[in-house]
């Protein structure tokens, strides 16, 4: 796992004279791999790399010079991840062409396939990644990033060149090189108050953009950006007819899981591996597996000292069943108000989602041990795992409804006042699915963001996010509609933005299972009766790990990793958000009176506003960081693990 930095320039000169601004913009993603750092340059192209290492140690250096034997130096490669199947590729390039390797990594095995496979060689890999590979030869790059959106890879095109890069600060520190002047993207800061994250391609700054999931790419010096998507999940459900169809598909869940947390372990002898545990199944079935690989496997859990808003208690006997190492790390409301704003210089672009704090601190804690941890991202996504994936079920009598019939009931819910009960299922029923849902998360309805935000746009709203994936499954059954959206919203714009973001700034590997493409292809086939039954989501997952995971953790209601911004907000956390709204030079960008409204009906308590609020707050903050300058946060020394 590493940080990646790459320059195209249009003009050999202009290479050189970027060398040492690639190299200084190199400093400040240090975090992402204290183990080595190098540039390297040639022609029109250079590279900056720091490296956080786990396999062949000794020789897989980069950037990575490789070609045939006919011209061995042909190819440099940048590569940020891992390629957990990267042993039966080099087998299979050996056995297909003859492929030599000169060293043991993964790597090597991405460039060999580009070079006999070209662009294809990307669907090959099973892993996480975003990469970069210099053709010399035919004077063109190729890079990918993973099916998914697990690694990081933005991007930022001027007159200078076109520069990419694992972190976006990189490309603010070059944006004089590329002749790029930034701005703040405020259809993006839209986006963001509603989502709760920016979604992808965008970033919060106009002249800077992101490679979006499951996409590669080519671009020649001097040329644009070509985008092409290889990676087109579908959800295309197999009926289940009879318990002996069912438990053939439980067993073939739990069989791809195993192999997946398998190859998800692999490390050189002397990377040591741990995993994330909270109180529910999904990081308990990593964890269970894990420790079939590893019978000194260290679990570890965070937590806040307030009732039902911690799974220590419940991860802790989970740990004691699996028989594994258990270290705990409690939160407190005055370590989240000191660390937030390092934590969202680590970010690059705000996200809303106070669970990336607790993170945060665990992924400090677990680097004095490890190195790497599994965690169980992702499951909800593939499996069916949010409540409101029930939603479409409890509205099915509002399809019957005529159309003009349900927009009168939405003219209805909007005089009914706010809090009172079925305002709310009135509305949502009036509104088709791609009206209503934008994905997991739900923060500011239009009305509301009007009130906060200069300058609303009515024109921009979700449904510019949402709208190409509801195009593409418009076949398909409400709930892998869902699914679907939220593995091109939700997932890649938090879940893995947090996951990656927190634990790399810890210089601390993530790896998630559970988002694998083989696991994916057992999940995408299963149909709705199996992943909504028995008044539980996630059905099928559920029995598959029936005989894997202890009993008290099978049927545990989703807790969400839940954090008491609710109740600090009001109390421990008020002077700290009055504070944050006073000092803020947003002015031009959020009307700060009705801000300021917000807290107070909040702290009153006739509303909760805690996830309106935190967007904000956390938005001033990111703001005060990257465009004012005013708040400089101290950043630390990578950490190192202690020896065990």
């Amino acid at each position: 796992m590493c940080g990646v930095l790459g320059l195209i320039c249009a003009t050999e000169s202009e290479a050189i004279a970027a060398r040492a601004a690639v190299g200084a913009a190199l400093r400040c993603q240090r975090h992402r791999g204290p183990d080595e750092t190098d540039t390297w340059a040639d022609a029109e192209v250079v590279y900056g790399f720091n490296r956080l290492g786990f396999i062949d140690l000794e020789h897989s250096h980069q950037p990575l010079v490789w070609g045939p034997p006919e011209a061995p130096r042909r190819y440099t490669m940048n590569f940020n991840g891992e390629v957990y199947n990267y042993l039966e590729l080099r087998a299979e390039l050996a056995a297909r062409f003859g492929t030599r390797f000169n060293t043991e990594g993964d790597a090597e095995a991405v460039v060999a396939a580009y070079h006999h496979l070209g662009p294809d060689a990307v669907t090959k890999l099973r892993g996480m990644f975003a990469f970069m590979i210099w053709d010399a030869q035919e004077k063109v790059v190729f890079g990918a990033r993973d099916p998914f959106g697990i690694k990081p890879l933005f991007y930022s095109t001027g007159p200078g060149g076109t520069a990419f890069s694992s972190e976006k600060k990189s490309l603010l520190e070059l944006s004089g090189p590329l002749g790029v002047h930034e701005q703040l993207d405020r259809t993006a800061l839209q986006h963001y108050l509603v989502l709760q994250y920016v979604p992808e391609p965008e970033s919060l700054h106009t002249g800077i953009r992101r490679v979006e999931s499951g996409t590669s790419f080519r671009i020649v010096p001097g040329g644009r950006v070509e985008f092409t998507r290889y990676f087109h999940p579908r959800f295309a459900a197999t009926p289940v007819n009879g318990e002996a169809e069912a438990e053939a598909l439980y067993e073939r869940i739990a069989d791809v899981m195993r192999d997946s947390v398998s190859k998800h372990m692999i490390s050189d002898p002397e990377v040591t591996v741990g995993a994330f545990l909270s109180g529910g199944i999904d990081s308990t079935a990593t964890a269970t597996l894990a420790k079939q690989h590893n019978p000194n496997l260290i679990a570890f859990t965070s937590g806040f000292d307030r009732d039902g808003y911690s799974e220590v208690d419940v991860a802790a006997e989970t740990a004691a069943a699996i028989g594994v190492r258990h270290v705990v790390k409690v939160v407190s409301a005055q370590e989240m108000m000191e660390s937030l704003p390092l934590i969202i210089w680590y970010l690059d672009d705000p996200v809303a989602d106070p669970a990336l704090v607790p993170l945060y601190f665990i992924a400090r804690e677990a680097r004095k041990y490890v190195k790497a941890v599994l965690s169980g991202e992702g499951a909800d996504e593939l499996f069916g795992g949010y409540t409101i994936y029930n939603e479409p079920l409890s509205l099915a009598p509002f399809e019957k409804v005529p159309g003009g019939v349900r927009k009168l009931m939405g003219k209805v819910s909007t005089k009914i006042p706010e809090g009172v009960r079925g305002k709310d299922l009135l509305r949502r029923g009036a509104l088709t699915l791609e009206e209503r849902y934008y994905g997991n998360a739900r923060n500011f309805r239009d009305e509301q963001l009007r009130a906060v935000l200069r300058n609303y746009d009515e024109r921009i709203g979700f449904q510019d996010v949402t709208a190409p994936w509801y195009q593409v499954s418009r076949d398909w059954d409400p709930v892998a509609r869902m699914q679907h959206v939220d593995l091109f919203t939700w997932l890649r714009g938090d879940i893995l933005t947090k996951a990656d973001k927190v634990t790399m700034a810890n210089s601390l590997e993530l790896r998630v299972p559970f988002l694998d493409t083989e696991v994916f292809r057992i999940a995408a086939s299963i149909p709705v009766d199996q992943k909504l039954a028995g008044g539980t989501t996630k059905y099928a997952l559920r029995r598959a790990l029936a005989k894997i995971i202890p009993a008290h953790v099978l049927n545990r209601p989703k807790l969400g990793f839940p954090v008491p911004i609710r109740l600090w907000l009001r109390n421990e956390m008020y002077d700290w958000a009055r504070g944050i709204i006073a000092d803020s030079r947003t002015d031009e960008l959020l009307d700060k009176r009705a801000v300021l409204a917000l807290l107070e009906e909040h702290k009153a308590g006739q509303f909760d506003r805690s996830r309106q609020l935190w967007a904000l707050l956390v938005f001033m903050l990111w703001h005060g960081i990257f465009v004012e300058n005013r708040i400089k946060p101290e950043i630390p020394e990578p950490v190192y693990p202690v020896k065990l």
